[in-house]
């Protein structure tokens, strides 16, 4: 089997590239831009791999998707590639619309070229993912949650961004009937995790002993997934989801984002301890609250588990412990990162 890997330099992609290879025996081609949060090193240990090849290109040039997947002629796609980080999108929204709106598009749209020209028992295997998140959905209360036929309401220009794609992805499926699967996810962390984000941001400011910002006083609340939970759910989906369908991954382990920074600054205490002593919980600091900050996010992956048997392996708490350790032994790989990014605040506007 041979698949098309959108983003594979990326967080998740990188963990799904690496699942494939490892662990499914599959043929991947990560297909990257190489964007400021990709990271080849992610997948040093396939690279040498004759099942794995890397394709510098962007979605958003048509003819370049168009020759990728012509000349390797996968058995399907599983496209990851996006701008995704919300405080990113609020003062930069446009790379958000040429990506994830117009890239989507054209990696549809050459898919399906492809697809249609394929016969026989090839047309009937090919598969397309188009893997998305839970903040389409909008904001929940403080009960429920997020199922495959919650109406979409996404409140920032990345979670609308993200909408709009879900929505051609659907209508490929059903105005041209190419099989398409999607699917939604809660909050991923794990290794190779971007340091723009809470989980890593947090536990390098903590080695650094600088200050950790929670928005507003920490009570929004996310559902957070293990990466290589993920990964497995998504080759799962991709092999045996129903074309058409919307397939929610979540990890059911709703934490406040205040729970989760004082859990970070437990295990480091405990696997770190500062040179100068003291708890870390002290360099928390509560900054003004991110705007449009949607309040709570929870999946149901009812569907997932019980038509496709698919389960969270990991909880929270062993799984925040791996990644905590993970970053503590892998200082060469985020260090040159932290150097492009030191941890400033992104998405406020600037006046005057």
């Amino acid at each position: 089997m041979k698949t098309i890997v959108t983003g594979g330099a990326g967080f998740i992609g990188s963990a799904v590239c690496r699942y494939l290879h490892d662990v499914v025996g599959a043929e991947v081609v990560n297909l990257d831009a190489l964007t400021y949060a990709a990271s080849l090193s992610s997948l040093e240990s396939i690279q040498a791999s004759d099942r794995y090849v890397f394709e510098h290109v962007d979605i958003v040039d048509d003819e370049a998707v168009r020759d990728v997947i012509q000349r390797h002629r996968p058995d399907r796609i599983m496209h990851l590639a996006a701008e995704s980080h919300v405080d990113r999108s609020i003062t930069g929204p446009a790379a958000f619309v040429r990506t994830n709106v117009v890239g989507t598009y054209n990696l549809l749209n050459a898919a399906r070229e492809y697809w249609q020209a394929l016969e026989g028992q090839a047309h009937a295997d090919f598969r397309f993912l188009h893997v998305s998140t839970d903040e389409v959905y909008g904001s929940l209360g403080a009960t429920g949650l997020f199922r495959e036929d919650t109406p979409y309401d996404p409140r920032s220009p990345y979670s609308a961004s993200k909408a709009a794609s879900d929505h051609l992805a659907s209508a490929w499926f059903h105005t041209y009937g190419m099989p398409v699967v999607i699917s939604n996810c809660s909050n991923n962390y794990g290794p190779y995790h971007f340091p723009e984000k809470l989980i890593p941001l947090i536990i390098l400011n903590a080695l650094d002993n600088k200050p950790l910002p929670v928005y507003g006083d920490g009570s929004n609340v996310r559902d957070w997934l293990y990466v290589e939970d993920h990964a497995r759910a998504l080759h799962l989906i991709a092999s045996d989801g129903e074309p058409g369908r919307c397939y929610n991954v979540g990890g059911r382990n709703e934490r406040t984002n205040l729970q989760v920074v004082e859990a970070v600054c437990d295990l480091l205490d405990e696997l770190s301890p500062r040179s100068t002593g003291g708890a870390r919980r002290d360099l928390i600091r509560f900054v003004t609250d991110r705007p449009g900050h949607d309040a709570r996010y929870a999946i149901d992956a009812t569907r997932l588990e019980t038509e496709l048997g698919w389960k969270a392996e990991e909880g929270f708490d062993s799984g925040l412990r791996k990644t905590v350790q993970w970053y503590l032994d892998n200082e060469d790989w985020w260090r040159p990162l932290r150097e492009r990014y030191a941890g400033e605040r992104q998405g406020l506007e600037k006046k005057g």
